[in-house]
């Protein structure tokens, strides 16, 4: 029973969980739910309440999603918040991966601590217009297994929701753990009185990931969470030809390096193939990928994101990708990305300081 609706095991005419009458009158005798109902507490969940408080300073609340692990979606929300923050936003990114928070190391905060006010709870800043919160920030020891039941779960995300004063904000994003379980109905339950914008979805190019993606859409229509729409990530290996290691199979099935000898090839014979960037599929994308995905499903596609050691790297270190001149591939098809989110999904251009 959620919402006050009247569970299907009622009796006739029953006056519905919510009522005052719940469990005490005549309608209510010899029905299953009796107990329940006249002792469950009547009202607004006054949670609710606090964190519809909280979320009016927030102007727009992003998720990101998936439905399958290892796709990328942290390291997207991560390159999201700063792509945001550099454009002048006031951004706040919320991990609520409780078993799995990678955004503090993504972010560059590990071995950061959570600060409490007569607010509530601060943020840990990367910039004075980017705050993060994380159960990472909450852990002794960052190897420590995060062992919880559904109910301890989405109490936390309620008490992020509730007591961290991230003050007025452009965006939050919400970086959520990959699947349809309990944290994702509790994301979406609690800011369905905040104006939640809608969701962006991230998968990569093959069958395998897509199949669990496609629950993740259905899972949007089905608890009304409009899709912004879907990232296509490590959509192909892309880098600079001059970043590439060239191996050679020996007679005896050895595998000898000859970078050196390539390169200094290309530099006298080819010099122009030092600028060009080589690509090669990883992920089998016969099927279609995202854009085929999207066009059956009718959800908005943004684009496809190469996989690219370099902002491997810069998420390995904690960094933004868009300061990072290496990030030749990934940075430009990140803000190709944002650019179209922001122009095709109707979220405001007008930061907070009215520039």
């Amino acid at each position: 029973m959620e919402n006050g609706d009247i569970p299907q095991d009622a009796n006739e005419h029953c006056p519905g969980p919510e009522s005052d009458s719940a469990g005490k009158s005549d309608a209510c005798e010899g029905c299953p739910n009796q107990q329940i109902c006249a002792t469950a507490p009547k009202g607004p969940d006054p949670d609710m309440v606090a964190i519809a408080e909280r979320m009016a300073t927030v102007k727009h609340k992003i998720l990101v999603l998936s439905g399958k692990g290892g796709v990328g979606k942290s390291t997207f929300s991560a390159q999201l918040a700063f792509a945001l923050a550099a454009r002048d936003f006031q951004v706040g990114l919320l991990d609520i991966d409780i078993c799995g928070p990678s955004i503090p190391k993504m972010l560059g905060l590990e071995g950061q601590e959570i600060h409490q006010s007569n607010l509530g709870w601060s943020p840990v800043y990367v910039e004075s217009n980017l705050g993060v919160m994380s159960i990472g920030f909450m852990l002794p020891n960052p190897d420590e297994a995060v062992i919880w039941r559904g109910p301890r779960k989405n109490g936390l995300i309620k008490q992020f929701l509730k007591d961290v004063y991230w003050g007025e904000l452009d965006f939050l994003i919400v970086d959520a753990p990959p699947g349809t379980s309990d944290e994702h109905i509790s994301i979406v339950q609690c800011l369905d009185a905040a104006n939640v914008d809608g969701a962006i979805i991230v998968t990569t190019p093959q069958q395998v990931s897509l199949i669990d993606v496609k629950k993740e859409v259905n899972f949007c229509k089905k608890v009304g969470v409009k899709v912004l729409g879907v990232v296509e990530n490590m959509s192909g290996l892309s880098q600079p030809i001059s970043n590439l290691k060239f191996m050679k199979i020996t007679d005896d099935g050895e595998m000898k390096d000859v970078t050196e000898w390539i390169s200094e090839y290309m530099r006298e014979k080819a010099p122009e193939m030092l600028n060009l960037i080589a690509c090669s599929e990883v992920f089998d994308s016969s099927g279609g990928g995202a854009i085929k995905m999207c066009n059956e499903m009718d959800v908005p596609f943004l684009g496809k994101v190469p996989l690219d050691p370099q902002l491997c790297k810069a998420a390995e270190e904690g960094r933004s990708c868009f300061t990072d001149k290496d990030c030749v591939v990934s940075a430009p098809a990140l803000q190709k990305i944002i650019d179209k989110l922001m122009e095709t999904s109707g979220l405001s251009l007008t930061v907070s300081n009215g520039v």
